[in-house]
């Protein structure tokens, strides 16, 4: 039976919720147990469970279905060294004039609250730290992952096409991890997708932008520590109208 007969196949059947209790389905097991991986092993992914992935990926809802994304796929090592080379020197030059963790220089305090005020997320103390160890060869870029996936967004797409994009990666990481693979987010690649050497040489053109990548590989050793997890407060509007909140 081909692919695509099973994906057929797939739509048709019943699928049945399970009772209040019960265990863990077999989704809801990938979900919980997936985990940023940022070691690999020297080994290849083989071409076919990347296209596997890759069609999790292209299965995705989005607005209107208008499917705004583009998937790239670089093995090339020397490719990869260079493209994190080049992100290293754009990660020490922020940190020359936005390393607010440094006191003592008013015109960097400066700057760095004016690079803030423009781009709060880039900048929260999260991924500035993250920058900093970048620029300082303490953390790695894509982590020695044999497989690197860049994900493009087309501009002119209908709704929220950065959200779309988001939920189609997000079915690749998913379907990664049921595979026995390991993956993480990487977004601090925005640069090779800003530099016009850069954009030429990986064909990257409008309407398309770089969003962000997902290193893939299969995991060293066993990613399966403990993640905390934040219990947010739901607002919850009952069918008779009235309200509760729940943990």
């Amino acid at each position: 039976m081909s692919e695509q007969e099973d994906l057929e196949k797939g739509s048709k059947s019943k699928i049945t919720p399970p009772e209040s209790g019960a265990p863990f389905n077999a989704i809801e097991e990938v979900i919980y147990r997936r985990r940023s991986v940022r070691y690999y092993q020297d080994k290849q992914v083989p071409d076919y469970l990347i296209r596997r992935i890759l069609e999790a990926g292209r299965f995705a809802p989005s607005s209107g279905n208008t499917q705004p994304w583009k998937f790239m796929v670089i093995q090339d090592q020397a490719l990869i060294k260079e493209m994190t080379q080049a992100v290293v020197k754009v990660m020490r030059l922020l940190m020359i004039f936005t390393d607010y963790t440094e006191r003592g220089s008013r015109w960097k305090e400066w700057i760095s609250k004016l690079f803030m005020r423009f781009s709060k997320n880039m900048f929260h103390p999260i991924p500035a730290a993250a920058m900093k160890l970048i620029a300082e060869g303490k953390l790695g870029v894509w982590h020695g992952a044999p497989t690197v996936i860049f994900l493009l967004m087309d501009r002119r797409s209908a709704g929220d096409p950065m959200v779309d994009v988001g939920i189609s990666g997000q079915n690749m990481v998913l379907t990664a991890h049921s595979f026995g693979l390991g993956t993480c987010w990487v977004s601090f690649c925005k640069p090779i997708g800003m530099i016009p050497k850069w954009k030429k040489r990986l064909g990257i053109k409008y309407p398309y932008k770089l969003v962000t990548t997902i290193a893939l590989g299969y995991p060293r050793g066993v990613p399966d520590g403990q993640v905390p997890r934040e219990t947010q407060a739901i607002d919850w509007f009952e069918e008779d109208g009235s309200f509760k909140v729940i943990y």
